[in-house]
């Protein structure tokens, strides 16, 4: 058999011998080429962010690699303290967190009513929540804004979280669904045997098993109440609101203050890329679940 194997590396021809070998390489090449084209946004926002208002409108931000001394941090100072926009960041804050909290919690309670619970209609209202991953979000947001007007949560906090909470819901419950079923059924019938009930079941098996699979969902639902805008300019407080509509604000009413806008999309960017990274061990082990199953 080795000799076989050496005749077919023999019968290939010198070109082909040098691609076969260099193909790893390449490879890798390409994907730090790719890596680093699609860093170029970040990395451009980041050195603007760093510049002079009059050095941003003279050029662009690559020529701080030939006039270092552009750099400054002016802009940040400036930003820092605009009351506005760092109260719009702690506003941010109160509500990604809760939306994405309530998010995992009930989205997990119902999958595993859905996957491992007998109850009537369980298939048929499984269907009604994949119908809902199809709806727009633009088609509520008149409705809901005429119920939370009625109910006095409009333009709060909290009518943003109960928003997004339920607009998070379907992919959540579908995403964490699809994962629970996969877990062996013998485990939990072991665990019933041993006298663990639903509750106990759910916090102690289910829920540390399907740890990857949640983690890709909070860093989906985090990045996406984080970045939203639309949401937000519609249903948040108007004299406080969260960051991405602070922005747009100031660019309505400054918009020449490119350096400070800058500084702030930068500033709102670092966030949600320390939770990426913070969780990406997390994050790729359950897309990979996810695809091995």
């Amino acid at each position: 058999m080795t000799t076989a194997h050496t005749g077919v590396r023999a019968t290939r021809s010198l070109p082909e011998r040098i691609a076969a070998r260099a193909g790893g390489t390449v490879m890798r090449l390409f994907l730090v080429a790719v890596g680093l084209f699609w860093l170029l946004p970040t990395v451009g926002l980041l050195l603007s962010s760093l510049r002079d208002r009059s050095d941003i409108a003279a050029s662009g931000w690559w020529q701080v690699f030939s006039h270092p001394g552009q750099l400054t941090t002016t802009g940040y100072d400036t930003l820092f303290h605009n009351d506005k926009v760092m109260h719009s960041l702690l506003t941010t804050v109160l509500i990604t967190v809760p939306a994405t909290a309530l998010v995992i919690l009930i989205g997990a309670f119902a999958a595993y009513a859905f996957a491992w619970l007998e109850f009537p209609g369980r298939d048929w209202w499984f269907m009604v929540v994949v119908g809902l991953l199809v709806v727009p979000v633009q088609v509520a947001l008149i409705p809901v804004a005429k119920l939370f007007n009625a109910l006095g949560i409009f333009e709060t906090t909290v009518g943003v979280v109960l928003f997004h909470t339920a607009f998070g819901l379907p992919f959540a419950i579908f995403l964490l669904r699809n994962f629970f079923a996969e877990i062996p059924r013998e485990l939990l019938e072991a665990a019933r045997l041993d006298g663990a009930g639903e509750l106990r079941l759910f916090t102690r098996v289910v829920l540390p098993l399907g740890g990857p699979a949640i983690a890709s969902l909070g860093i989906f639902q985090f990045l996406w109440v984080w970045n939203d805008m639309l949401v937000a300019l519609i249903f948040a407080d108007s004299g406080n609101p969260p960051i991405t509509v602070a922005l747009q604000q100031q660019v309505r009413q400054f918009g020449d203050n490119v350096d400070i806008l800058a500084s702030g999309a930068f500033l709102s960017m670092i966030v949600p890329l320390a939770v990426f990274f913070a969780f990406q061990r997390q994050f790729v082990s359950g897309v990979m679940a996810g695809a091995v199953k």
